[in-house]
């Protein structure tokens, strides 16, 4: 059984810790930077992207989640979470961990009070999917190897680059597991991937 993280500086956390054990891997709360060296991926929650970069530098988080990237490990951004992996932002001169290769608008579907839900089809992962938006970003630009998977109103708002898997909305707020699954997988593939 695979390990899978939750960076627990912020956002649903618990909810994102139910959805991974719902699809069948084990959850941890990620709190200290020498626990991402115990786990094969790492969820970062939604919550308010430079509130979680506040603390991410706090408890000096910063070196390890580079390095949990260049070591091939799968990462799953979900809302502010996909800010932080994205290496550009519009209207920031520097990105955050900056490990996926893609261009995100922070706060682009509007503010909280503008939260809804839609359905969206996934590609290879789930047709008509309730995705829940609260303030959320959207992908401006996706580089060229970045598989675009979903889209609302012709915005991306779900993507992955490689290892990197980073979406708009939150799917641990719904009780269907199938973009968990999906992450998932991909840490299961990564995993034995290594040990081969």
């Amino acid at each position: 059984m695979v390990k899978i993280g939750v960076l627990g500086l912020q956002g649903a956390i618990r909810e994102h810790i139910w959805a991974i054990e719902a699809s069948g891997a084990e959850g941890v709360i990620v709190k200290r930077p020498e626990q991402l060296n115990e786990i094969d991926g790492l969820i970062i929650p939604g919550g308010e992207s430079t509130a979680i970069r506040r603390l991410i530098d706090k408890y000096r988080f910063m070196d390890g989640l580079k390095k949990f990237a260049a070591d091939g490990k799968p990462m799953f951004g979900t809302c502010a979470g996909l800010i932080l992996l994205a290496n550009d932002l519009v209207g920031y001169d520097e990105p955050h961990i900056g490990v996926m290769d893609v261009k995100v608008e922070r706060n682009s579907f509007g503010r909280q009070r503008e939260s809804f839900e839609a359905d969206i089809d996934i590609s290879g992962v789930a047709d008509n999917f309730s995705a829940v938006f609260i303030r959320a970003p959207h992908i401006v630009e996706a580089g060229e190897n970045v598989e675009v998977l979903a889209k609302h109103n012709n915005r991306i708002v779900a993507a992955r680059d490689g290892q990197f898997l980073g979406c708009s909305f939150h799917p641990e707020l719904t009780d269907d597991y199938r973009f968990m699954n999906y992450f998932v997988k991909m840490v299961e593939q990564s995993k034995r991937k290594n040990f081969a």
